[in-house]
């Protein structure tokens, strides 16, 4: 699926019907999962760009990014 710049991205009809066979607790653990693999990759970017800082920098950046500025 191709979408332009002034396209807003929507789901596929056929991913609609897998998610609205899962139960409740099923798309909270995609989710979580998502949330989990997103901030691992968000920890290894900051620590390739900012090599001086030490690991509490680092996962201090990651929560500030990932909770919209409010740690």
């Amino acid at each position: 699926m191709q979408i332009g710049p002034r396209q807003i991205e929507t789901i596929d009809d056929r991913m609609v019907e897998v998610l609205r066979r899962k139960t409740g607790a099923d798309r909270l653990k995609i989710a979580n999962d998502l949330f989990v693999m997103a901030r691992r990759m968000l920890l290894i970017h900051l620590r390739e760009k900012h090599p001086d800082w030490n690991e509490r920098q680092v996962l201090r950046e990651a929560a500030r990014r990932l909770s919209h500025g409010s740690v």
